[in-house]
């Protein structure tokens, strides 16, 4: 018999799932869980029942195989890495949908996202004013969704979705790791703010201490004639520390820009899919008329003579009235006119109004930079920014001459058409409204200056795009394309441009930003890109120089045995204790002495000594066996290995157990083993670093621990991983086919145990979803899950429906 007190923590809900699970990470903030499977799908689930919110699928734009995740410290954002595309794609935790991902050079095999808890008076002095700029720059207008719909990756994306990727004022850091000299760290998890040095081997687990004084870093190191070996190393981020106020402040000027970039980006997006390509169809009729009519005169002049005698070709009236049609060339006028004025309100609201606050924060960032006592150990280059800013001055000018050349196209197409529309009538032998009828001779002119100039042959055209026309301007700036404009704006008569041109000062000042009237509006901005890019990477390499290599500890040999285990799960694990600035690894060997389980000890100050830095924790007898309990073989006679151990909190840490003689399917025990006892040891390991820690862990002291209550039998179930969140006070336990999951409220009142059922929903979270998350559970028979971008209705949450947490 088991000990007659209840075990302090509930299964709440457990689940059978269709795949094996890689990874799965507990959100900071509120009760759900983000699993990531074989089949290439992030799953979010609530703890109820493991009910599932929605499911991201496989996405050929992002990616296929996910190989790690984690949680932005406010858990409203959802990071994870693709191993196929070397991507990081940050996800909106309400809605799937994704909001920001960029590339990698190598694939990340880990991952880790901290908040900085430091407080200043100047920290303090920059969270309230940070969003000062509210007071100077307009609100940025929300995306039209009814355009961006149709986007390949993002799906119904709004710039309120877009602007809540800053999230909070506080500095947080996406800690990126993987083979071939990935480590990386992204401020806000979108700016690069250093790519850190070279450590050996593929990183397996990271954590940054809240302080950012240092980093932890697991690495598997292999070679070809060995098995791998662990190492645990520890860099020197003390620059990070040291200048924290200035990079809070650059750190959160770079991401406004790269958000501000990504909003340029979905903008021209928009402005692309809001464009028809109707008129293409008319450049193409025309070259065919050109290929197939028998006469030797140009088309302008045909149409001229349509113009001014009103005679046509037997070619021409053919072409007008049986492929152009009246009702064709009416449905053509208006759906210019609905496209062109679409393009043009997203220019002077969206583009315009982007780069407006793309360049005031750049000017900012200027501004830094020649205060060389704050800003300068951090790399900020004046000359760099002012090429930024330069660049994004240009891409204004390009959005301006878009918008003069819509404006002409516009009133020349109206003109063009109110003529050719008349006479088509005419042709036809249809009655011509009175209104229509009219035409004076400045219209006359009109319409021969546009048939002049849109309606010549070009020789030139027909090799590069196969036609001899190019009636349509404006979607040849919508291109993204690296060759020049087929048809740029005629700056003949322009005294501005002549005044520049005769002047050899002006033509040369830094003052004024160049124009590149050959090139399309795409162009402009991926080259504007290029330059924020590079103005963006100096930082982070100068930091990354300041990084150094303080410790490195070679732990243990991994049997090729163990090579089928997925990675993400194996130990050992790192956990930052932010009160006692310590870092903690926590470890087994199984191979030396598989009944202990290891801790390991680090100051986040590199050079800060700690007492107790090494303890092994003995297992053999964990269970405590009641008095009355005098059947033999029950649990708490059994001899236990650690199958999976995570922190919990600074003082607990959740471990799934195995014992030594096995059933088939009892054994596994699911535990909280206090840390206090096993640090209160005064033995001290010496350690020789010329070793292994395996090859001289015979003198490594030991702690024996009895556990009372704070234990539950896992049946029927090969329990092997544990993912846990010891704010919420939730655990998550995995078998060892990655399949079959049970989810744990901890710390419950027996008496609350013994009252309500297990699977009951216990009140109201109160740290809920701001709007709507969460799901009723999914039926069994194959209903089909919510994908990406949203919920179904019946998947709806009510605001603050959830489970209480105590």
């Amino acid at each position: 018999m088991l000990p007659t007190i209840m075990p302090s923590f509930r299964q709440v809900g457990e689940k059978q799932l269709p795949n094996p699970v890689l990874c799965m990470a507990w959100s900071p903030k509120r009760d759900l869980i983000a699993l990531a499977n074989t089949a290439g799908e992030l799953l979010l689930h609530r703890l109820a029942n493991f009910q599932r919110v929605w499911s991201l699928p496989p996405n050929e734009n992002t990616g296929k195989e996910i190989t790690a995740l984690a949680w932005r410290p406010d858990g409203k954002i959802l990071a994870f890495s693709l191993g196929d595309t070397k991507l990081v794609v940050l996800c909106d935790a309400e809605k799937a949908d994704i909001l920001h991902l960029f590339p990698v050079e190598n694939p990340v095999s880990c991952m880790h996202w901290m908040e900085v808890l430091e407080e200043s008076s100047v920290l303090s002095s920059f969270y309230s004013s940070e969003d000062e700029s509210n007071l100077f720059l307009p609100k940025l207008p929300t995306l039209p969704k009814s355009y961006s719909t149709t986007s390949k990756i993002f799906s119904e994306e709004k710039s309120d979705e877009i602007l809540n990727l800053l999230g909070e004022v506080r500095l947080n850091i996406l800690v990126l790791g993987g083979g071939s000299c990935l480590l990386e760290l992204y401020a806000y998890g979108m700016y690069k703010i250093a790519t850190l040095p070279e450590v050996p081997g593929t990183c397996r687990s990271l954590c940054l201490s809240s302080d950012l004084k240092s980093l932890s870093i697991i690495t598997e190191i292999r070679s070809s004639d060995n098995d791998p070996e662990i190492r645990y190393i520890q860099l020197d981020t003390g620059l990070l520390s040291d200048c924290l106020p200035e990079v809070t402040r650059m750190a959160r000027k770079f991401t406004h820009i790269s958000t501000l970039l990504q909003y340029l980006r979905l903008s021209l997006t928009c402005m692309c899919e809001a464009w028809e390509d109707i008129l293409m169809q008319m450049d193409l009729r025309l070259t065919k008329f050109v290929q197939e009519k028998n006469t030797n005169t140009q088309v302008q002049d045909e149409f001229l003579e349509l113009l001014l005698w009103g005679q046509s070709s037997p070619e021409l009236q053919a072409l007008l009235m049986n492929q152009l049609t009246v009702k064709g060339l009416k449905k053509l006028g208006q759906s210019i006119e609905t496209s062109y004025s679409s393009i043009q309100k997203l220019v002077i609201s969206h583009l315009q109004s982007g780069s407006e606050a793309l360049l005031y924060h750049l000017s900012e960032v200027k501004g830094m930079s020649l205060w060389k006592q704050k800003f300068h150990p951090l790399g900020l280059d004046s000359v760099a920014i002012e090429d930024a800013i330069t660049a994004v001055g240009s891409f204004t000018l390009k959005a301006n001459e878009l918008l003069q050349v819509i404006d002409k196209s516009m009133k020349n197409f109206k003109a063009f058409f109110r003529w050719l529309y008349v006479a088509m009538l005419r042709m036809s032998e249809d009655h011509v409204p009175p209104e229509l009828n009219k035409m004076t001779q400045k219209d006359i002119a009109f319409v021969a200056d546009f048939l002049s100039e849109h309606f010549s042959e070009n020789e030139e055209l027909f090799d590069r795009k196969g036609k001899y026309f190019n009636v349509e301007r404006v979607g040849q700036y919508l291109k993204d394309e690296d060759e020049d404009l087929v048809s740029p704006p005629n700056t003949k008569g322009n005294q501005w441009l002549k005044f520049l041109q005769e002047s050899t000062h002006l033509k040369e000042s830094p003052l004024l930003f160049p124009s590149y009237p050959q090139k399309s509006l795409h162009f402009v901005k991926r080259m504007m890109e290029g330059v924020i890019e590079l103005c963006l990477q100096k930082p982070a390499e100068v930091i990354g120089k300041s990084v150094k290599r303080s410790v490195s500890l070679s732990l243990y040999i991994v049997p090729e045995s163990s090579e089928n285990t997925p990675r993400l799960f194996e130990l050992p694990s790192l956990y930052n204790d932010k009160k006692a600035n310590l870092h903690y690894v926590v470890f087994c060997m199984p191979e030396v002495s598989p009944c202990k389980l290891y801790l390991l000890r680090r100051s986040t100050e590199p050079n800060r000594p700690v007492s107790n830095v090494l303890t092994a924790i003995d297992l053999s007898n964990v269970l405590c066996q009641s008095i009355d309990d005098t059947t033999a073989g029950s649990s708490s006679d059994r001899v236990y290995s650690c199958q999976d151990a995570r922190f919990y909190d600074n003082e607990t840490l959740t471990v799934v157990l195995q014992a030594s003689e096995e059933e088939e399917n009892r054994g596994r025990v699911l535990a909280q083993l206090p840390l206090s006892s096993a640090l209160s040891c005064k033995e001290e390991f010496n350690w020789d670093s010329s070793l292994r820690l395996d090859q001289q862990s015979g003198s490594i002291p030991s702690q024996g621990l009895v556990l009372e209550n704070q234990w539950r039998d896992l049946e029927n179930m090969k329990a092997q991983f544990v993912a846990v969140n010891g704010i919420r006070k939730v655990a998550c336990v995995l078998s060892s086919n990655l399949r079959h999951v049970r989810v744990f409220e901890m710390d419950v009142e027996d008496e609350e145990d013994e009252e309500r059922p297990e699977s009951q929903n216990a009140g109201s979270d109160q740290d809920g979803l701001e709007e709507t998350l969460g799901s009723q559970e999914e039926a069994e028979g194959g209903q089909t899950e919510g994908q990406g971008g949203g919920l179904r209705p019946e998947e709806q949450l009510e605001s603050g429906e959830g489970l209480e947490v105590s």
